[in-house]
């Protein structure tokens, strides 16, 4: 699961990590993305190659209302090509890559009593990547929106102890072209779709500051101190479909 994540660099910079020329979003450091904020992705189709904003949490167009997307901000990169909200973006094509330099994930304290612990993984190298994603429009009330949801596959051993699931990561170039590319179907990047190697990630426990979504800034990656923490995991609905 992905519910919380992080692209810490400036618009220039997402221009020089990711190679394209064209960002159409504006984009200062973030290090608390959350559901249905906007977010900057990578997208190639007629229109050529961008970065531009989606809403996280996919709306797919059958949809009567935009909170939807509240259900739907995960994926499962297994029954992707079957659930009724994702079958038709994955079967077209309309694939992204969600732009991010390290998530978070809570680990339960033994027992399962207390406040969950947060922690910030990242690739190893500290180098920006992408979770793959699918995009939707959604138009109703005389608005569209433009929305993503990030794939989710099993843990890796690394990350297992915390969680069971994790995002899909595609670390370089190669990944991205491959994944955003309009004219290679979605049957076969399946084998993209695998938990990212344990040596290639990192992490470690950060401040419960993070755990309030209107927090914002590099005090979310703060070692854990009690003197800045925040009562328990903010709850946010999310089915990892």
């Amino acid at each position: 699961m992905c519910g919380r994540y992080g692209l810490t660099i400036d618009q220039e910079a997402i221009a020089i990590a990711y190679g394209v020329e064209v960002v159409l979003t504006k984009h200062e450091p973030r290090y608390n993305i959350a559901p249905s904020q906007e977010v900057p992705v990578l997208l190639d189709d007629r229109d050529g190659r961008r970065v531009t904003a989606f809403r996280w949490g996919l709306i797919p167009p059958s949809a009567v209302d935009p909170k939807f997307g509240y259900r739907t901000i995960n994926a499962r990169s297994e029954t992707v090509s079957s659930r009724p909200a994702f079958r038709a973006a994955w079967r077209e094509g309309r694939r992204c890559l969600i732009l991010a330099d390290g998530f978070y994930e809570w680990q339960a304290p033994p027992g399962g009593q207390g406040r969950k612990i947060p922690y910030w993984i990242q690739l190893d190298s500290g180098r920006p990547f992408g979770f793959a994603g699918l995009w939707e429009r959604w138009r109703g009330d005389g608005a569209e929106i433009l929305s993503c949801t990030v794939l989710t596959t099993d843990a890796s051993k690394v990350l297992a102890p915390i969680h069971d699931r994790m995002p899909v990561i595609l670390a370089d170039p190669g990944a991205w072209n491959a994944w955003v590319d309009p004219d290679v179907p979605s049957q076969t990047l399946r084998e993209m779709l695998e938990p990212f190697p344990s040596d290639g990630l990192k992490l470690r426990p950060v401040s419960t500051y993070v755990n309030r979504p209107e927090n914002e800034g590099p005090e979310c990656l703060a070692p854990p101190k009690d003197d800045i923490a925040e009562e328990g995991e903010s709850e946010v609905l999310t089915l990892d479909l």
